[in-house]
């Protein structure tokens, strides 16, 4: 009787394209665990495929982890580009400040990954994930419904993007619970907004009577 063939792991990829599953799998165990987690080893037992198999497409951990990064910035991307484009009472960048506080906190290890890790300080500018991460960029650069005057909207997105990163911070390690000021992290988040569009708003008109 001939040998029954061996069982792949139930999570197992079916065929096609190795690479991808394996960036997807990788997220997965970042979204669990943070980017410590990410083993290529154990990725490939999971996946059901050999131990060398995974190095055909990446050569080391640091690899496979830059490319799930850029994924993880396409994925956020979308969601923000499906939320400003959305018809809504709500500003664009309302809009995008709200999906940015609920990805952070509700992925927060795939967040940490993105914003709190070595990995895009190292991404060299024209990288795939350097592109990525500048798509993000331009999409919160749309969100603000501003003009393009003297950097004006460039400066107003990096403040903006850099206090939403403030709060999801401080909300993971639940120092945002909504005692402390008697506001909770939604509404700062809208204060942020708010105060972001009057102060970009005054700028440049106070550019435009300079200019005049």
């Amino acid at each position: 009787m001939p040998p029954r063939p061996a069982r792949k792991a139930l999570n197992a990829y079916h065929h096609g394209d190795l690479r991808d599953a394996l960036v997807q799998a990788a997220l997965r165990e970042v979204e669990l665990g943070g980017p410590e987690a990410v083993s290529i080893s154990a990725l490939a037992r999971k996946l059901g495929v050999s131990q060398p198999a995974p190095y055909k497409h990446f050569a080391d951990r640091e690899m496979l982890l830059t490319a799930a990064t850029a994924e993880a910035f396409r994925q956020f991307s979308a969601m923000l580009r499906a939320a400003i484009e959305k018809p809504s009472n709500r500003s664009k960048l309302s809009r995008f400040a709200q999906v940015t506080l609920d990805f952070g906190l509700r992925r927060n290890g795939v967040y940490r990954l993105m914003f709190a890790s070595r990995i895009m300080a190292c991404a060299p500018k024209g990288s795939e994930l350097h592109g990525a991460a500048m798509e993000t960029f331009e999409l919160l650069l749309e969100a603000l419904e501003a003009p393009a005057v003297d950097l004006l909207r460039e400066r107003s997105a990096l403040k903006i993007w850099a206090a939403l990163h403030g709060v999801v911070m401080l909300a993971e390690q639940g120092l945002l619970t909504g005692q402390l000021a008697g506001v909770s992290r939604e509404e700062l988040v809208e204060d942020i907004v708010e105060q972001t569009k009057l102060a970009l708003s005054v700028a440049i008109k106070a550019a435009g009577k300079a200019g005049r």
